[in-house]
């Protein structure tokens, strides 16, 4: 078994620094869905509870992103 976690380690050592993140989100989430203290189920979100899981979730990683899109881009060109 230390010959994998070796390997594992290894490999996560050769990822750029967003994918390792990504991994650790990963595990974490494992974590927390297979805990014998599992946190319960919510089951029954407000509207405001789950938007804000939402949003959370869809910018998630996404402060490292170049911007690629300028003012430029959103005005209409009438010839």
């Amino acid at each position: 078994m230390t010959m994998v976690y070796a390997e594992l380690i290894e490999k996560l050592e050769r990822l750029p620094d967003e994918k390792r993140a990504e991994v650790f989100d990963f595990v974490d989430y494992l974590a927390a869905r297979f805990t014998s203290h599992r946190a319960p189920i919510v089951d029954h979100w407000t509207d405001q509870e789950f938007a804000d899981m939402a949003m959370q979730q869809a910018l998630r990683g996404m402060d490292d992103d170049p911007v690629i899109y300028g003012d430029t881009d959103l005005r209409e060109r009438w010839q």
